[in-house]
Formats: C-alpha cells, sequence, structure tokens
C-alpha cells in the first residue's frame, strides 16, 4: 500500500474529485499542505491578498460553471474566521467550497496556543459540515465525505482543519483505487409531477418562479423547454437571472421589492397561479405575504424538504432536485400537449409582454454629475448577451438588476442573501480564473469596492483580466436611502476633499491613482457621453494587458432607486419613469 502524508493524501484527494483551481494564503500551520499543494502537482494555487477574498475567489470560481467546487485554503486561526463570512454567503446561496485551514498540533488545542481557534465550531452554522481532524488516518475519509456532502441535497461549503501534526504524519493511502461516494439526490415521482401539472392546467394565469436550484442543477434549458411546451411565462428570481434569457417571449419580468422590474411585480399581482421551483421565497423578492400571496394558487419544488412550508404553506409541495423534477415535467407536459390537454396560455403570455413594453424604467438622461441610471444604459450597449455581471449588494446592485439584461445562465453573479460588501472584486476574479476567455463585468457602488480593492493586485499578478465599472457618489446610498424612514443622514458619507487630488473635488478617494498603484488599468468618467468610448476602452485595455480595468463614474451624490419597504403592490418610483421610447432606449422591448 502506498505511504504518504496525511496533507498529500489531501491533495491527491482533491485532483481526483475534479478540483484545478484553489485560492489562498500559506501560513505556518498550513505549510505541510503547501508543501504537498506543490509537490502534487495538478492544481494552479492563486495568491489572494486577504483570507476572506480567496474564500470569495472561490465562491465566483465555483458559480461560473456547472460542477465547479472552488477551493479556499488559509492557516490555522484569524485566517479561519477571516473566511467565515465566505462560507455564511456560500451556504446562504447554497454554493459549494471547500475551506482548508492549518490548526495547531492536536496535543495543545485546549492549551490557546498560538493562532489555536475552534473553527469548526465558528463555522458549523455556516456549513454543511465543519470538522476539525484528530486522526491522520481519518484524513481521506473525511475529504471523501466532505465532497459527497457538498454535492448531494442542498449544495452547500464545507470546513476541514487539519492541524499540522496530522498534515505530517505518514499514512495508507491508494490513490489509484480512491472513488467518489455517490451523491444523493431526492427526486420527484411522476405522479407528483403530474399533480403539480393538474393544478397548473386549472388556473388561468399561471406563472413559473424560476429559482437558482435550476441553475445549480444545470437545468436551464428544460426549463425553458417546459414553459415552452405550456405556454407559462417565466419569473426569475435574482439566483435565476439567466435562466430564461431576457428578451424570450415567456420572460416576465423579475419581482421583489428592489430587484424587480415594474412589468414583473404588474404581472404577478395578475397571477393566479405559480409554480416555484428551486427557489426559496426570499422576502426580498416577495415582500408583505399577504399580498404576494392573496389569490394565487402555490405549487414549490425544491431540493430540501425543510424548505417547503417554511416561509409560506404552498397548496402542494414536491422535494426534488430540479434537474429530476424538470425531467419529468417536460415529459409529462408534451404527452399532454399531444393529447391536446393543454389549454392555449397565447393571451396571457402576451400580456406580460404587453406590460414589458409599457412599465419601464427612464434610463436616458443627460445631466453631469452622470445618474447612475445612464451607466446601466451604455453598459447594455457596451457589454453583449456573453457577459458574465459579478456584483454584490447596494444601489448599484440594485439599479443594475432593474435595469441590465441577462440572457444565459451563470451570466448574473451575485451573493443574493448575504450580501457581503467587498464581495465583488474577490469574486470576480475567481469567475475570470474559470472562464479566462469570458467576458466579465463586474459592478460595485464605491464603499463596496473599497472594502477588498487590495485583491485587484491579485489580477495584475496573476494576469486575470475582466472589467469593473465603478459608480461613485461618495455615499453610502442604499442605506441613506433606508435612512430617509427614520429622518437622519447619518454616518453615511464619504465625501471628503483629497489634498493630493483637488480636481476631484469632494469625491474622496482618488481610486484611478489607487488602482494603478495595485498594478491595473483606470478610467474615469464625468460626462455621460463618455461612458461608452471608455467601456470600449477598457475591453481593449484588459485584452492588451490581461489584468482588471476599473472604469470610474462619477455620479450624482444622491439617486434614489425604484423600491419598497414592504410589498410588490407599493413600490416607489422616486425618478421619472419613461414616457416615450428615447427614455429607455436599450430596453428589451420598445417602450408602447
Amino acid at each position: 500500500m502506498p505511504r504518504m502524508t496525511a496533507a498529500r493524501a489531501a491533495v491527491e484527494i482533491l485532483k481526483l474529485e475534479g478540483v484545478t483551481d484553489a485560492f489562498g494564503v500559506p501560513g505556518a500551520a498550513i505549510n505541510p499542505f503547501y508543501a504537498a499543494l506543490k509537490a502534487g502537482g495538478g492544481i494552479d494555487h492563486t495568491l489572494a491578498r486577504h483570507v476572506e477574498g480567496a474564500s470569495h475567489m472561490a465562491e465566483g470560481y465555483t458559480r461560473a460553471n456547472p460542477g465547479n467546487i472552488g477551493v479556499c485554503i488559509g492557516t490555522s486561526g484569524p485566517a479561519g474566521t477571516d473566511m467565515i463570512t465566505g462560507l455564511y454567503s456560500a451556504i446562504a446561496d447554497s454554493i459549494p467550497i471547500l475551506c482548508i485551514t492549518g490548526q495547531a498540533p492536536v496535543a495543545v488545542l485546549h492549551k490557546e496556543d498560538f493562532q489555536a481557534v475552534d473553527i469548526a465550531s465558528i463555522a458549523k452554522p455556516v456549513t454543511k459540515a465543519a470538522t476539525t481532524v484528530l486522526e491522520a488516518a481519518q484524513v481521506p475519509g473525511v475529504f471523501q465525505q466532505a465532497f459527497h456532502l457538498m454535492r448531494s441535497g442542498r449544495p452547500g461549503p464545507v470546513l476541514i482543519d487539519l492541524p499540522i501534526d496530522v498534515q505530517l504524519t505518514e499514512i495508507e493511502f491508494d490513490p489509484e483505487t480512491y472513488q467518489s461516494l455517490p451523491v444523493y439526490k431526492p427526486v420527484a415521482s411522476r405522479a407528483q409531477i403530474e399533480k403539480a401539472i393538474s393544478l397548473l392546467l386549472a388556473s388561468e394565469r399561471p406563472l413559473i418562479v424560476a429559482g437558482g436550484g435550476i441553475i445549480n442543477a444545470d437545468a436551464s434549458e428544460l426549463l425553458v423547454e417546459f414553459a415552452e411546451v405550456t405556454g407559462t411565462p417565466v419569473v426569475p428570481t435574482l439566483m435565476g437571472w439567466g435562466i430564461i434569457a431576457d428578451d424570450h417571449p415567456l420572460n416576465a419580468g423579475m419581482v421583489g421589492l428592489q430587484t424587480s422590474h415594474r412589468y414583473g411585480n404588474a404581472t404577478m399581482l395578475e397571477s393566479d397561479f405559480v409554480l416555484g421551483i428551486g427557489n426559496r421565497w426570499a422576502n426580498r423578492h416577495t415582500g408583505k405575504l399577504d399580498v404576494y400571496t392573496k389569490g394565487r394558487t402555490f405549487v414549490h419544488v425544491d431540493i430540501e424538504p425543510t424548505q417547503i412550508g417554511k416561509i409560506f404553506a404552498p397548496e402542494y409541495g414536491i422535494a426534488s432536485d430540479a434537474r429530476a423534477a424538470l425531467e419529468l415535467f417536460v415529459e409529462v407536459a408534451k404527452e399532454l400537449k399531444a393529447a391536446g390537454k393543454l389549454p392555449d396560455r397565447a393571451e396571457w403570455a402576451a400580456s406580460t409582454q404587453h406590460r414589458k413594453a409599457t412599465l419601464q424604467r427612464r434610463t436616458h438622461f443627460d445631466n453631469v454629475p452622470i445618474k447612475p441610471q445612464r451607466v446601466y444604459e451604455e453598459m447594455n450597449r457596451a457589454f453583449g448577451p456573453e457577459t458574465r455581471y459579478v456584483t454584490t449588494i447596494g444601489l448599484s446592485q440594485i439599479a443594475g438588476a432593474q435595469m441590465l439584461h441577462v440572457y444565459k445562465p451563470r451570466h448574473w453573479i451575485n451573493c443574493g442573501q448575504a450580501g457581503p460588501l467587498g464581495w465583488t472584486i474577490p469574486a470576480a476574479l475567481g469567475v475570470a480564473k474559470a472562464d479566462p476567455e469570458g467576458s466579465v463585468v463586474a459592478l460595485s457602488g464605491d464603499y463596496d469596492f473599497q472594502f477588498m480593492l487590495e485583491e485587484l493586485a491579485v489580477g495584475a499578478q496573476h494576469k486575470i483580466p475582466y472589467v469593473h465599472v465603478l459608480v461613485n457618489n461618495a455615499y453610502l446610498g442604499l442605506i441613506r436611502q433606508a435612512q430617509r424612514n427614520l429622518d437622519i443622514n447619518f454616518q453615511v458619507n464619504l465625501e471628503f476633499e483629497n489634498i493630493n487630488s483637488p480636481e476631484l473635488g469632494v469625491y474622496g478617494v482618488d481610486h484611478v491613482k489607487v488602482v494603478e498603484g495595485l498594478g491595473c488599468k483606470a478610467i474615469r468618467v464625468t460626462e455621460p457621453d463618455q461612458l461608452l468610448p471608455a467601456f470600449e476602452q477598457a475591453k481593449k485595455l484588459a485584452a492588451e494587458y490581461r489584468v482588471p480595468v476599473v472604469v470610474e463614474a462619477i455620479l450624482e451624490r444622491i439617486t434614489n432607486i425604484s423600491m419598497s419597504g414592504s410589498d410588490i403592490a407599493s413600490v416607489n418610483e422616486w425618478e421619472d419613469i419613461a414616457t416615450e421610447p428615447g427614455h429607455a432606449p436599450t430596453a428589451v422591448l420598445p417602450l408602447v
């Protein structure tokens, strides 16, 4: 039987499980694992500047392509605690990542050794499993179980904590006979699918709410096929955006309090039946449940049985992997269509497109400083349907979701539930690492951008190009807007006069100098007509220099973005709505 260190066995298992990339920061307690990583070869390691950044890079990497599992690595103590935010955002959005940490020797774990912290206990609430391995011979089984858990049921992250002496201990392990554990996913029965479809057929104005579980299951094409066979309009959730192209005649728009379309909310309020697949009825999607559910029958399909009924009780629930369910949905629907038993939904579907062509928000403004809506209009012109957008939270993300267009699954990569500031830069690097020839465009407000901007140096060092759109109003815009309800404007101002860059006025941080100091390229835009040329130039610079390129748009200080504090029937449209085609020239449908 081959003998090797437990650390080397762990590296061999990573490769056998399909891992080709990892992100991390070495340190004394994890150095034996890094030695094995170097000796074993086959895994490309990207050195982060912050361990939290490594965890978000792993998230972006996972989210970019079906089957990917991002791996992040750190040493003992604060490295593990730094990665907790990445684990939280991963479990919140059902994203499998593997976090590997070093640890003090087993014998001193209870003696307050330097940088010895019980990271497994800290991580348990935000992982599917968190284990400190105390016996070297258990390492292969713990790693084997980690991949089984990450892939089974509702996907999610796992943490494995490796004491340094455990890493260095030799064990018996034969990579040639290693075998992955079978993946478990619940599967719907035909009887369940037939009952769900019978409820859909009994309705007059049905909708499908398509969630991120469909993307996780790589089942977007099946969802579109089912919608087309039955003629049912589709509402993608924020995590499901891209399942059905924005310009598809059955795309009814997004629904919610913030990241929603006027026409999407209007259509939801007109519906009488909702089939939710792979979604969790997030509160920013539903708003007040009495408004969201009134007059509608609900069927909920989700991979996690305990998710059904958690937010509200549907009329019928099915615990199933989205792909398995949709394969049956398509099969049964095709049989019913062949038998002439499907109702004609053309009029209902056409009404959703009429709302899409009439209920629009204005994007075209010529104001200086720039209004943010104009930024997204020009992004629609500059970045085509192959673009992968990456963003996390704030007014920039909310407005972007209202005004940008997405055409494919995994082309809107958004930390949906946790929304940690700083996520965007490292996540975009992870996405670009997973898709090196793709078009990756990140979107940040100035505060999100400043949280982890040191990670731009990772893109410069490792030649990871992407374009980053930075909308700068020197304000915590979303928090400022929320503070209106309390009649305050407190501790949300970021403006100051930079003594080294007086030309910025009160916009403070000179992002161009900082970005260039980190080895990347940057362009500052102060007038709306400069936006499109700047985006085109940024694409060329990214391709030429193979580094991140930042386009900073200097915005008006205060813009209130459309949203509601309570329910989908009362979204406040702060700005003028579109009343003629020129007001929204890049809308999916021309305004009528």
